[in-house]
């Protein structure tokens, strides 16, 4: 028996891994700037992280929501102190993919509505609903086809109030900043503009920080640069620093009923010991801050850098996007320097670092990238 051939793979397979270093099955070692699409948020192997899910899995590796969990509980305070959302409340999941899922069910639930408004170049994940909300018909199935969802174009304030007043929506959804896509954010005026037209036609702001939250733009959610507070969060990819967990944070004001939602994995006793494990190494090590310097130096060295279009971004959470004649940088990065990273279509890399990153492998990056692009390409 084969996969099913559906992801493009670089002939590289990485068997171990520390901090921000890779090792592949040859031995050749690789600088990580990845994360493995923003998944890696305390680096590879962090020897505090292995130890709680070694000890843990000693303990207890699983046993289903019927029964009590104290770990649930002790996330559940922990992520909605550090995060701002202290009378929250969280509901656990596998993915951001179903964080998004259960977001939009829980928003037309307590509205009595159907519809959802989500943004052009959005990506919110591959579930049935998530992807009706993402903007690529590439990946949707017609089985995933729907009218209830509209898209309208970022920072467009009156083309949402436009969708908005037509009635019927439960909810807006919205990247901190759109990942997939690029790397682009939603301007000031827009965000708050956005809360206040929600507000005004009774529907919930949904943010999405499945790949900007977790403290990678040097706050702790991408939107909380703009001060609004929103009234569902999802987030996953960091939270777990590799360990599948996702999260929904649902308003004190939404009231939750048994049997509304569910999961057989979500919140099971490894998923959040890891989920604790990233929470102690954030607030230790003080990633987030780290995340805000490292982020100024990035962009201090490429910001209007001659081998660029645009930087964007915030934090640990980056987009470049290449003149022309740059284009297959990435993989001399890669081939030639043994740097991974990212990319949104053949114009824009994107940088996803752990959170530990140091200035030292920082500057070796900016370094290299400056080697490369000295010389014809």
């Amino acid at each position: 028996m084969n996969l099913f051939e559906v992801y493009k793979l670089w002939n590289i397979e990485p068997v171990r891994g520390l901090d921000t270093t890779l090792w592949d099955k040859d031995g050749v070692e690789y600088t990580d700037l990845y994360g493995g699409h923003a998944v890696i948020s305390t680096g590879h192997c962090h020897p505090h992280y292995v130890k709680m899910l070694s000890d843990q899995l000693g303990r207890l590796g699983f046993y289903s929501n019927a029964v009590q969990n104290s770990l649930q509980s002790d996330l559940a305070e922990r992520l909605c102190r550090i995060s701002g959302y202290s009378d929250y409340k969280l509901f656990l999941c596998n993915s951001g993919a179903e964080a998004n899922e259960n977001a939009l069910k829980v928003a037309s639930f307590h509205t009595g509505k159907p519809k959802v408004l989500a943004f052009r170049k959005a990506f919110h994940g591959r579930t049935s609903g998530a992807v009706a909300a993402t903007d690529n018909p590439k990946i949707q199935a017609p089985f995933n086809a729907t009218s209830n969802i509209v898209f309208a174009p970022l920072n467009d304030l009156e083309a949402v109030d436009n969708e908005l007043s037509k009635g019927g929506f439960a909810a807006v959804i919205i990247e901190g900043i759109q990942g997939v896509a690029g790397i682009y954010e939603p301007g000031q005026d827009f965000i708050n503009g956005l809360r206040s037209l929600c507000d005004k036609h009774g529907c919930l702001l949904i943010l999405d920080e499945i790949q900007s939250g977790y403290g990678r733009t040097g706050k702790f959610f991408a939107h909380q640069h703009y001060g609004i507070q929103a009234d569902i969060v999802t987030m996953a990819k960091g939270m777990g620093n590799g360990f599948p967990i996702g999260g929904v944070l649902i308003s004190p004001s939404i009231k939750a009923s048994f049997g509304m939602l569910g999961t057989t994995f979500g919140g099971n006793h490894l998923a959040c010991t890891a989920a604790l494990a990233v929470l102690d190494i954030i607030e230790s090590e003080h990633l987030i801050e780290n995340a805000a310097k490292i982020g100024k130096y990035f962009e201090s060295a490429f910001k209007g850098h001659h081998t660029l279009k645009e930087y964007r971004g915030k934090g640990l959470m980056i987009g470049l996007e290449l003149k022309d004649e740059y284009v297959g940088l990435r993989d001399r990065l890669l081939f030639e320097k043994h740097f991974f990273t990212g990319a949104a279509g053949a114009q824009v890399i994107r940088l996803l670092p752990s959170l530990t990153i140091s200035q030292d492998t920082a500057e070796s990056f900016v370094n290299a990238w400056n080697e490369l692009t000295s010389k014809s390409l």
